[in-house]
């Protein structure tokens, strides 16, 4: 049996802070066999809901590992949160500015030390009032293209239902489900000799794995996504 990742005493504090939040709502794991117990690995997701960091944070610690996640940079500036996040290496993201790249470059650095990284290449929550996935940045192609890492889709679905971040209503009762299906690993041996800095190989490997948590989404929902991203061009 794989050991838990160790995390310091601050990793400890926020699993003594966001466990608790997290039984605002019902945990349902679907293929959490699937998440590595040691070594690198990127971890992408939809991202419906404020709740998302808090209950995909708990989620990857109950598989013995510690997660990554790209946080606003102000965030770090909030007193507490600011040095749990920085202390338990969380990765800042600065938008608009000269140290944007640095993000990605940290990204790479805690891959190559084994570590697992979580990402929502949407970067906010969806605006799709259905909940379905929006247009995507392609940072995350550039993680999984440039590092030998495994990259697993995950759908993550019933935070929005718990609290909407447009409306910011909040309902707790009755207690909803949230699921998490983890996929299969992603195949990318066919951009295996591709540019990894060619913006059609970029935005054809995003699409790839935003497809595949669209569909592992859709099989949550037992629904049939949309034809179109939301958001996307005519």
């Amino acid at each position: 049996m794989a050991r838990r990742e160790k995390g310091g005493f601050w990793v400890g504090l926020a699993a003594f802070v966001f466990y608790p939040l997290t039984r605002i709502g019902k945990r349902r794991y679907i293929g959490a066999e699937k998440i590595p117990r040691q070594g690198p690995a990127v971890l992408v997701l939809n991202h419906i809901s404020h709740l998302d960091p808090v209950v995909d944070a708990v989620f990857v610690h109950r598989q013995k590992r510690v997660p990554r996640f790209f946080l606003k940079d102000s965030l770090l500036k909030v007193p507490v949160l600011g040095k749990i996040a920085t202390a338990s290496g969380q990765i800042p993201v600065s938008r608009n500015s000269s140290a944007a790249g640095d993000s990605l470059r940290a990204a790479h650095e805690a891959l190559s030390e084994g570590k697992i990284v979580v990402i929502y290449p949407e970067g906010t929550i969806t605006k799709d009032p259905a909940g379905w996935p929006k247009e995507s940045f392609t940072g995350v192609a550039r993680l999984a293209l440039q590092n030998d890492a495994p990259v697993i889709p995950i759908a993550r679905w019933g935070t929005n239902q718990i609290y909407n971040g447009y409306t910011k209503k909040l309902t707790p009762f009755p207690r909803k489900t949230v699921t998490h299906l983890i996929g299969d690993p992603l195949d990318l041996s066919a951009y295996a000799d591709a540019n990894p800095r060619s913006a059609s190989t970029l935005r054809a490997v995003t699409k790839l794995m935003m497809d595949e948590v669209t569909r592992l989404l859709a099989e949550i929902r037992q629904e049939e996504p949309p034809a179109k991203k939301p958001e996307d061009g005519a």
